[in-house]
């Protein structure tokens, strides 16, 4: 939230009703574009802003659209989702390095919690403002020119807004300065004015921490008629809320709670009333991580056990946390440093945001004018030629639902998917591997029922394998033909990948990686005769890769298998580790091309130089057909990959 740029004030002779200048006589506004500030046409304040009020005392329209902006919501958030709308004051101000007269309007994008809740208008080199001036055809003033570029007052162009390349024109005194040059002579020619200077500001806001309901940290303040609002005794501390009341959703509970709100007063003992507003609980998620490295201790906050765990190597947080929730464990982690508590200065190292679960929505209008929301298995979708949901119908009736598109899981929509009955059906393993596999962790995620068979009936070809292997328990002759050492090199490149992948957190990859050893072991099993140890090695791999995504089945295989007599429990299992000589290969497979067209694959040995692969090469039988007895031209090899044969 950190802007570097000039507050100054545009000087102007608006006085009040009682003839005191409005203001001391000055708009302020801060920009981080002031190399830009010959170019302003017209100022705009927001609709709480005293010039606005002010205005709107003679003017009904003016009072009017004043209102209607301050009906809806007034975060920047809302605020950018709303068409620009603006109106005249019938006010000016001067330009501070000009004099000329600046038109001042009401706009309804402007913020008044943001800096002096008034903006200057430069609709040349700022695309908001170019929209705005064309909507109500303000002038337009190019003050930034970049070599090779036309300017047209008609249409915006990104390099409009450029303030690396561009420099001043039509600027008088700062033409042909870049940004930062322009910007230092602004700041210099405003100061000499008394009318500005240089300014860091940050976007920062209150924190509303306070919460009208029962369950939450009790906010420990006392209310006195006779001292006023006065804070809890530390001996009285903490304040703990009753437990025996009941929410009926008529209010807090707190509130008709006489035990609890009615004390004396710390200070004069009459009596007063105890706060019953309790705290966002966003406070306590700002700092639990560092309750649990010293959880035991109930004498303070946290001890020394903190500064030994803390900062946390990894958090792993829901999307919809990704700003606020972060924002409060930074800034309450470095209230606790200030305060001597920990030494940690930031809460996390890393930290990864988990992408949110998306189902169909399904939907209708009621008589009332409400929505009413349809479960996705209440309902028969209706396709298009394309095979694209357009609509849906109830399966009880055949009457005709909205289909919304697909939304978050909600209650409120319907279209949540409850665990529990994921977990009767198919048990808490295949929950788990679907929503591993269904796509990396910060995606989002589309809710798919045949996927999720999908993933039950790869644990059932899991198990089934495991019951093979069972079979031949008692068999533990170790081959090394090459069939065997084919197969051992395929589980030892896979597990390479996975382990890469686990540690990068790509656990949808790494599902794909547990099913392609599956794959090829599958595929080894009836050759089994002559490499049972080759298979048991890679069945425990499997097992260990898949043991953090299905703890269940990989644990009960473990043990009925008995890799838990030689390695000790799964939970405490060291990790697989790849054999690099496993992977050695000692012969390669090199797609042949000829004049850059597939024709074949050449096996060569892996230690073959680049003569010996362009010699192979035009020795195959590939390319003798191919060439047609066209003598080569040049040889292309890609170690590793291909070789290319040009005639």
């Amino acid at each position: 939230g950190k802007s570097e740029g000039v507050r100054f004030a545009f000087p102007h002779a608006i006085r009040d009703a009682r003839g005191r200048l409005i203001q001391d006589g000055r708009l302020y506004v801060f920009t981080t574009r002031a190399d830009t500030i010959m170019g302003v046409t017209f100022c705009a304040v927001a609709p709480e802003h005293p010039l606005a009020a002010h205005a709107a005392q003679d003017n009904p329209a003016l009072a009017a659209f004043i209102a209607r902006c301050q009906q809806g919501g007034t975060t920047e958030a809302e605020l950018a989702l709303k068409d620009k709308e603006g109106m005249p004051t019938g006010l000016s101000v001067e330009h501070p390095l000009t004099g000329e007269p600046v038109p001042v309007w009401v706009g309804n994008y402007v913020l008044m919690s943001y800096g002096d809740g008034a903006v200057m208008g430069v609709p040349a080199h700022d695309e908001r403002d170019f929209a705005f001036a064309r909507k109500y055809g303000l002038a337009i003033r190019q003050v930034v020119a970049i070599e090779g570029e036309a300017f047209s007052s008609e249409t915006w162009a990104d390099w409009y807004g450029d303030k690396q390349r561009g420099v001043c024109t039509h600027s008088a005194m700062l033409d042909g300065l870049p940004y930062k040059s322009a910007v230092d002579k602004v700041a210099e020619l405003l100061a000499a004015k008394g009318l500005g200077e240089k300014k860091t500001t940050w976007r920062l806001r209150d924190w509303g921490i306070s919460r009208q309901r029962y369950w939450g940290t009790p906010i420990p303040v006392i209310h006195c008629d006779a001292c006023g609002t006065v804070p809890v005794p530390e001996k009285d501390l903490p304040v703990v809320l009753p437990e025996n009341l009941i929410p009926d959703g008529s209010g807090n509970p707190l509130l008709k709670c006489a035990e609890f709100v009615n004390v004396p007063c710390p200070q004069c003992g009459k009596p007063a009333r105890r706060e019953t507003d309790t705290m966002d609980t966003f406070v306590d998620s700002s700092w639990y991580f560092m309750r649990y490295t010293c959880a035991d201790n109930h004498g303070a906050m946290v001890d020394a056990r903190t500064d030994y765990w803390m900062p946390m190597d990894q958090y792993i947080g829901g999307i919809e946390h990704a700003i606020l929730h972060l924002l409060y464990a930074r800034f309450w982690t470095k209230v606790m440093r200030d305060l001597g508590l920990v030494k940690a200065d930031e809460p996390f190292k890393r930290l990864l945001t988990q992408g949110m679960v998306l189902n169909h929505i399904y939907s209708r209008k009621t008589a009332q004018g409400g929505i009413e929301y349809f479960w996705p298995h209440e309902v028969d979708n209706v396709l298009d030629a394309q095979g694209k949901i357009v609509g849906a119908k109830l399966k009880s009736d055949g009457s005709a639902v909205d289909y919304g598109g697909v939304g978050t899981m909600s209650k409120s929509k319907n279209n949540g998917v409850d665990p529990q009955d994921l977990i009767d059906r198919y048990g808490a393993d295949t929950a788990r591997l679907f929503t591993m596999f269904a796509a990396p962790p910060e995606a989002t995620l589309e809710w798919n029922d045949a996927a999720v068979e999908g993933a039950h009936r790869f644990l059932r070809r899991v198990w089934a394998l495991g019951a093979k292997l069972h079979e031949w328990a008692d068999d533990h002759r170790n081959d090394v033909s090459d069939d065997a050492r084919t197969v051992r090199r395929e589980v030892h490149q896979i597990l390479q990948q996975v382990s890469f992948d686990y540690g990068r957190m790509q656990y949808n990859t790494v599902v794909s990686g547990a099913m392609k050893l599956l794959n090829a072991l599958e595929s080894a099993a009836p050759r089994c005769a002559g490499m049972p140890a080759v298979l048991r090695e890679g069945y425990g791999i499997l097992l260990r890769v898949l043991y953090p995504a299905t703890p269940h089945i990989a644990h009960a295989l473990w043990q009925e298998l008995g890799y838990a007599t030689k390695l000790g429990d799964l939970l405490d299992a060291p990790w697989p580790q790849v054999d690099k000589a496993a992977l050695i290969q000692d012969e390669v497979e090199l797609v042949l091309q000829v004049n850059g067209k597939l024709r074949g694959a050449l096996k060569v040995p892996a230690t073959a130089d680049k003569a010996a692969i362009e010699a192979a090469a035009l020795a195959s039988p590939e390319f003798a057909k191919h060439a047609e007895g066209r003598p080569a031209k040049k040889v292309v090899v890609v170690p590793g990959r291909l070789v290319n044969v040009v005639v």
